[in-house]
């Protein structure tokens, strides 16, 4: 898997470091997949600022420095808390893109009721470039949605920067 997720983790590693910026990171259902596929990558202080598993409000808290009001009635798994993640950890890690996923893999209830299979990617740029992407996977299966989400996080990733 992670040999897989390498390949396309050296491209979007090769694009941030022409462009001369780095990249912050939260992952949530995809439970650090997306960050440590970017570290598969040799040299990857040169494009990696850091980043951290969103799992719990306690470590959203500390990952985004936000006050509570931010998230009044928003509903993790959904565009526009991907994208306020993404802003957040870029914001807060000083990076000058952010990627943040959040979504539930399924094989237990999700505490907000998102269905099993279910991701939202948000990605912050420089210049206000905001961008989201949804997965729906339709799947129970824990291992395979952590394995889809992140794969499509990171081709979404490479995507969004070939096109900045």
């Amino acid at each position: 898997m992670l040999e897989d997720f390498n390949v396309i983790a050296a491209r979007v590693a090769e694009l941030l470091r022409a462009r001369g910026e780095k990249i912050a990171v939260a992952d949530g259902a995809t439970g650090g997949l997306i960050s440590a596929s970017l570290l598969t990558v040799p040299g990857a202080l040169s494009f990696y600022v850091g980043g951290g598993v969103v799992y719990s409000k306690a470590s959203r808290d500390a990952l985004y420095g936000l006050v509570e009001e931010v998230f009044e009635g928003m509903k993790s798994a959904t565009e526009d808390y991907a994208a306020l993640q993404a802003r957040a950890i870029r914001d807060n890690f000083g990076a000058a893109w952010g990627i943040a996923e959040s979504g539930a893999a399924g094989s237990s209830k999700h505490p907000m009721g998102v269905a099993s299979g279910r991701s939202c990617v948000g990605i912050a740029g420089p210049g206000g470039l905001v961008a989201t992407q949804v997965t729906e996977t339709q799947s129970d299966d824990r291992i395979a949605n952590m394995e889809a989400f992140t794969r499509r996080a990171l081709e979404f990733l490479e995507a969004t920067l070939a096109s900045a």
